[in-house]
């Protein structure tokens, strides 16, 4: 296990430097040094890393989405107003009929399989858009109305409405019957979550200002409480619908309300710990895919893609109707609104791990989502902002 994760950690950090000298996202690189080292190539990761890597991405997952609340200011959400909420979720629906649309006539499968694929790519990246947002809030680039917190926002919950939608479709391919309730338990998990994750944070606020406690404990205390709202949402799953990402996004967003100046010494924390995270995530994402299988499937799962693509990004302009926002600063919302990586590399692998028939058709779906959309998002955002939004 050593020596494996030597090979992830020191050859995914120097295909992320060479992707990154060529102006592209180093989780490219990471996600090609997977599959170098995979068993579909050169077999040179051990079976009980592999064995483990589905927790190891959930941890990934928790880290950027506690680094997401950290920097989610409730105050900048309110002052953005209605086309927040609706970033939240519309684009994502379209993205979702998208693929139910094209995915079974040019992927043969069926319409359950294709909405699970469609929770799958729908989630857009924090990893590839939270950095981003905030350099362009430090930058003042968009920052007059309120922008990249719309986009930054919009991404975080995006991600969370997305997998209680793919934990429904997932349960249903199970075997579980569908019924009313299973549609009521979308809001719910979303209004658990938020309210446990908020009581959690104010806890720990009261908690760090009363001890004099090093903000790397903090840290880890956090991470703890992280990790136990987790695994409180497989226990209450049966009986109460609930989010444990979304109680973990919000426990963070709660802590930076309360104590604003904590919240970014441990945000700089957290971004330490994504250095890490970020390498596992993507390399053992990498190394669970087939290349023959995806070559084999590709041209019809590029066009899936594509096609859902153009409905998300007509998604984001329904949201941004009636808005301040002028045309070119709507089309920078629909290129920012692209990238995929982060939630596709932590949930792709789930239905093979269930062994739903579609599942390694999904992992692929979700590997060529995030060789598309990151480069694709990343760049258009990193080359367009000053031309399309408005400067300091």
């Amino acid at each position: 296990m050593l020596t494996s994760l030597a090979f992830i950690f020191l050859l995914g950090l120097l295909f992320g430097s060479l992707f990154r000298r060529l102006k592209l996202p180093p989780l490219l690189g990471m996600l090609l040094t997977g599959m170098l080292l995979s068993p579909y190539a050169l077999n040179l990761l051990d079976s009980s890393i592999l064995a483990i890597s589905t927790d190891l991405r959930q941890l990934a997952l928790v880290i950027i989405l506690t680094r997401a609340g950290l920097a989610l200011d409730v105050a900048e959400l309110k002052k953005v107003g209605r086309p927040a909420v609706l970033m939240c979720f519309v684009p994502a629906l379209f993205e979702i009929a998208g693929v139910i649309l094209l995915a079974p006539p040019l992927l043969g499968v069926t319409i359950l399989e294709a909405a699970i694929m469609g929770t799958v790519v729908a989630a857009v990246s924090p990893a590839v858009v939270v950095p981003r947002m905030l350099r362009l809030i430090e930058t003042r680039y968009g920052t007059n109305k309120g922008i990249p917190q719309l986009i930054m926002a919009g991404a975080s919950v995006d991600d969370v409405f997305v997998i209680v939608l793919f934990t429904s479709f997932t349960g249903l391919a199970g075997g579980k019957e569908f019924s009313a309730t299973s549609l009521v338990q979308v809001p719910v998990s979303i209004l658990t979550g938020l309210a446990v994750g908020i009581v959690a944070g104010l806890c720990l606020s009261v908690l760090f200002r009363r001890l004099r406690i090093r903000d790397s404990t903090k840290v880890i205390i956090l991470l703890s409480i992280s990790f136990l709202l987790m695994a409180l949402e497989r226990q209450l799953g049966t009986v109460v619908p609930f989010s444990g990402l979304l109680a973990v996004m919000s426990m963070s967003a709660a802590i930076l309300q309360t104590c604003p100046t904590l919240a970014p010494r441990l945000a700089v924390k957290f971004s330490k710990l994504w250095v890490g995270a970020e390498i596992l995530l993507f390399v053992l994402v990498g190394a669970t895919v087939d290349l023959r299988y995806a070559l084999s499937a590709g041209g019809m799962a590029v066009l899936v893609i594509l096609g859902a693509l153009m409905l998300r990004m007509l998604g984001v302009w329904c949201c941004l109707l009636k808005t301040a926002l002028n045309v070119k600063e709507r089309i920078f919302c629909m290129l920012a609104y692209l990238p995929k990586a982060t939630v596709q590399a932590a949930i792709g692998a789930i239905p093979l791990s269930m062994g739903l028939p579609c599942g390694q058709l999904v992992l692929t779906v979700a590997v060529l989502s995030i060789l598309i959309t990151a480069p694709l998002g990343a760049i258009g955002v990193d080359k367009s902002y000053r031309r399309l939004l408005q400067g300091p």
